[in-house]
């Protein structure tokens, strides 16, 4: 039987989202932003060169599964340096997103086959940023003598502006972004990870009120500024999709499906047979690997590689993404020839964050959706209208009933 495996380049985004001018980091709009492309651009005029990577960037996997031709599609432009007549092993075209957001779990879920139906709630920019409510209930839920920040604030700069007073406070360090989120930041050892995810978990329920669609566990350790690194032990604590995913529908079908890395908590845990938590980019690829080995006749495998965002992207980083690309690249080989004839390889995003444009939020930008393997005639699909197009693709290869938001987008 045939099996899926679906990757989830987090954040690699490849612009031409038609509503992207709605959408703003600070008082900027994200009109314009286009992930790939602008790397690729830094690249070629230099801006990316390092100790450990020079030059264009050199991506020949990808751009034969069809890279170039989807972010053509997306943006009627050509990535600097990527031919237009590749040599293609694979089909590829680009997808658009319907959810309003421009977040991970929006993103997800419509690719999933459920596009969010309602607006989520968002965080004002205003210091504090919590509602009271939620402020004074994390309080009493935590037994805390307060909280630091409560702003809109990037990961890891806060942590250094507020990780020494976290330490002697006991306050945990709260803060948010422009996606519907609260981060919850605490040392692992001096406020401890058990009670960080306590807390969590307190704070869930009281953002349900708000319709916050995630609370995320964010633990570090050192013991002064300039020490502090956040380990691999996030967790997300998202509300469930409003109705069953091809998560759902896959595992209520009797197959095997393995969520790797944060996957399963992006679903609230509905749908997944089997969770695999690792972090960074080579557990994440062992993982797959793995799967490629393991996961039995009709078995769905979905793996978010999440460095792209959260170590290059949202600290605007251009040539670490380029380095991490180029890394993943050289890896793809290893996936493909673990393939089984009947195999499916789908390989997307869930949204943009151009690590070359201003802010630090998440971009508004078309995914690419490049697919291999079970009799894949090379070439260029449609466009799609919506991110459900992947997961329907997903349930058609596994021959489960189609959902009610998408079709399956053509391998022929």
């Amino acid at each position: 039987m045939a099996r899926v495996f679906l990757i989830v380049m987090d954040s690699f985004g490849i612009g031409g989202a038609p509503d992207a001018a709605d959408y703003f980091n600070g008082d900027d709009s994200d009109h314009g932003a286009a992930t790939f492309q602008h790397i690729a651009k830094a690249c070629a005029e230099g801006r990316c060169d390092t100790d450990s990577r020079r030059g264009p960037l050199h991506l020949p996997n990808l751009e034969r599964l069809g890279i170039g031709l989807a972010a053509h599609q997306a943006t009627d432009e050509w990535p600097v340096g990527f031919s237009q007549e590749p040599d293609l092993i694979g089909r590829a075209c680009a997808a658009t997103e319907t959810s309003k957001g421009k977040d991970t779990i929006s993103g997800h879920w419509e690719i999933g086959g459920v596009p969010v139906p309602f607006d989520w709630g968002y965080l004002p920019k205003e210091i504090p940023t919590l509602p009271a409510d939620i402020r004074n209930g994390m309080i009493e839920a935590g037994d805390l003598p307060g909280i630091l920040a409560d702003r809109h604030a990037e990961g890891l700069s806060v942590i250094e502006e507020f990780g020494e007073e976290h330490i002697e406070s006991g306050k945990p360090i709260v803060y948010t972004s422009a996606d519907s989120v609260i981060q919850i930041a605490a040392h692992e050892t001096h406020f401890g990870l058990d009670r960080l995810y306590d807390l969590c978990e307190a704070t869930r329920k009281l953002a349900d009120g708000h319709t916050i669609g995630r609370v995320i566990a964010r633990p570090f350790v050192g013991e002064e500024r300039g020490e502090f690194e956040r380990t691999g032990n996030r967790r997300d604590y998202s509300v469930p999709p409003p109705e069953p995913t091809v998560l759902e529908r896959l595992a209520d079908a009797g197959h095997a499906v393995r969520a790797i890395g944060k996957v399963s908590d992006i679903f609230a845990h509905r749908g997944v047979t089997e969770s695999r938590k690792v972090s960074g980019h080579p557990a994440l690829m062992e993982e797959t690997l793995e799967a490629l080995d393991e996961l039995p006749d009709g078995g769905f495998a979905f793996v978010n590689f999440v460095d792209f965002d959260q170590l290059y992207g949202h600290r605007r980083n251009p040539a670490g993404y380029a380095t991490a690309l180029e890394w993943f690249d050289e890896r793809l080989p290893q996936i493909l020839d673990k393939m089984r004839p009947d195999d499916l390889l789908i390989i997307t995003a869930d949204h943009g964050n151009d690590p070359t444009w201003l802010g630090s939020d998440h971009t508004r930008e078309r995914v690419p959706v490049l697919m291999t393997g079970a009799e894949t005639v090379p070439g260029l699909s449609a466009m799609r209208e919506t991110f459900a197009d992947i997961g329907e693709t997903v349930a058609s290869h596994l021959r489960i009933p189609n959902g009610t938001h998408g079709q399956p987008i053509s391998r022929v």
